[in-house]
């Protein structure tokens, strides 16, 4: 049975993950239990995302970004409300993102730590030789 889609190709923050996302080498977009990934051999982003629990206490958190972290940033990242843990992702070290947290808008969100997240996260599951070619165009920030 396939996921029904669970974001809007006309989604503003979608637009400006995507064009982070796409400057990193390798990286395919596939969407995968209705939300879109962002992959090289393994999913480094994943946007949307939601909480588990029981159904009055879960939330849905569709302009946010799933990221693996670098483990040493993890408990920092944990004491920040804009930070969630989910759904079946977080038991293997990822966090979420959420993007428009308290009415937070495209143009507000400050798009170098979202970088900085990705970033690290394609650095942890991209292949070494994908990782070397990331480093040898020495992208700025942002």
């Amino acid at each position: 049975m396939a996921h029904p889609q669970m974001f809007d190709d006309d989604d503003p923050y979608l637009a400006r993950v995507r064009a982070t996302c796409g400057r990193f080498p390798g990286v395919t977009e596939r969407v995968s239990h209705g939300r879109p990934t962002f992959r090289t051999a393994k999913i480094f982003v994943t946007y949307g995302g939601g909480t588990k629990g029981p159904a009055s206490t879960r939330v849905r958190y569709d302009h946010s970004i799933l990221v693996l972290p670098d483990e040493a940033e993890r408990p920092a990242l944990e004491q920040d409300e804009r930070y969630y843990l989910p759904a079946y992702e977080g038991a293997y070290g990822w966090i979420g993102l959420d993007l428009a947290h308290g009415g937070t808008t495209v143009a507000q969100v400050d798009w170098d730590e979202v970088f900085e997240l990705v970033d690290a996260s394609y650095r942890q599951v991209s292949p070494a030789r994908l990782v070397a070619e990331w480093d040898a165009a020495s992208p700025p920030s942002g």
